[in-house]
């Protein structure tokens, strides 16, 4: 082999790695704008934490705000409400997961693990029934606490479902006081 075709490899191989180091940058520039429209709207981002102010809120009764689009329980339960919710067995549950976005996923839907604050007063949902979308009616149904008009499902005072075609509890989302009269949302 002669020195010149040692050169001529060396020129081939240059070229080659030169094409294909091109054709990735060219491909990675090319397939960048259709994964980044995939992440969501500037609008949307603002929406995914918002404070709701909780002290018009008087016991017994229900703040319903509209979070990422969809509507959002925030209940203050009366002492018979929490009672009545903490009297129930698991074992009367359809769904025994608390379906609790602030705790570990696999815990018990008990009212404790369900309710936001420590007191049991504070009780916070996303309202759209686990069934097929629909929105609940509060105060009422067989069990005390919100009842779906749509397909018949019934919740309790903490929103665990109780009877009806839905298979699980109403959400809790990531919520969490930041003082006594603001909840935060996200």
């Amino acid at each position: 082999m002669s020195h010149a075709e040692d050169h001529e490899g060396s020129r081939r191989d240059f070229l080659f790695y030169a094409t294909a180091g091109a054709g990735a940058v060219a491909a990675g520039a090319a397939i960048w704008p259709l994964a980044n429209q995939m992440n969501p709207s500037a609008d949307v981002q603002a929406l995914s934490s918002i404070r709701v102010d909780v002290s018009g809120v008087d016991i017994g009764t229900q703040l319903t705000v509209k979070w990422l689009g969809k509507p959002v329980f925030i209940r203050r339960r009366t002492e018979d409400e929490i009672d009545y919710a903490r009297g129930v067995p698991l074992s009367d549950l359809v769904d025994p997961h608390a379906e609790n976005e602030n705790i570990a996923a696999d815990s018990p839907a008990t009212d404790e693990n369900r309710a936001l604050s420590e007191d049991g007063q504070w009780l916070v949902m996303m309202g759209v029934c686990t069934h097929l979308g629909c929105v609940p009616l509060g105060e009422a149904g067989d069990f005390h606490g919100w009842f779906c008009p749509c397909h018949g499902s019934h919740y309790d005072s903490a929103g665990r479902i109780r009877k009806g075609p839905a298979p699980r509890n109403l959400e809790v989302p990531v919520a969490k006081f930041l003082d006594d009269s603001t909840i935060q949302l996200g």
